[in-house]
């Protein structure tokens, strides 16, 4: 008989083995030397076991690493849904900004037919800001508030009397966040 393994040895092998092993003697007196005794078979049923437990570890650090892999496929496509808008609302804002600056310059002329414009405007601005709030779009006005690097751009810093060092005085261009991501710092001046 070869000598091999007991992992090496297919069931079949193992199997016909056990036969011969347990099958009488043929000679008359003479036992066979190659029956297993206990301390052999507990050896194999350790072994067995091992191996056993090796494959179920491995099953469960694959199951493991499969959820993982979900998971991460999961949160970036939550994320693209999310932030797919962007380079939409940035091509959007600076329409917004212009139909403010136009609406703002019309309040300056003090004409019956301005009114109207003024109105129109507002209430196109108001359309519009609904539209970008209903998609998570912020829009960052900080005039008067502490300047904050994170959502700020300063142009200038400019003496002032009775405010603070580092208050934002005047807001030259509105910020935006859209689902809280900074899409556009707002653009100020800030007190020295």
């Amino acid at each position: 008989m070869s000598e091999t393994k007991p992992e090496e040895q297919s069931g079949s092998e193992q199997g016909e083995e056990l036969e011969q092993q347990e099958s009488p003697p043929e000679s008359g007196g003479e036992q066979q030397e190659s029956v297993p005794d206990h301390e052999q078979l507990a050896l194999l049923l350790e072994d067995a076991r091992a191996r056993a437990d090796e494959h179920w570890d491995q099953v469960l650090r694959l199951q493991a690493e499969l959820e993982n892999l979900r998971k991460r496929q999961q949160r970036e496509l939550e994320s693209a849904h999310k932030y797919a808008l962007e380079r939409f609302v940035q091509e959007l804002l600076p329409v917004k900004d212009s139909l403010e600056m136009g609406l703002a310059a019309a309040r300056e002329v003090e004409e019956e037919s301005s009114a109207k414009l003024c109105e129109g405007t507002e209430l196109t601005l108001k359309m519009l800001q609904a539209a970008l709030e209903k998609f998570g779009v912020k829009e960052i006005d900080p005039a008067g508030q502490p300047f904050d690097p994170e959502l700020h751009q300063a142009m200038s810093a400019v003496a002032s009397e009775g405010t603070e060092p580092n208050t934002v005085l005047n807001v030259m261009q509105k910020g935006y966040l859209l689902n809280d991501r900074l899409i556009r710092p707002a653009m100020v001046v800030v007190a020295k």
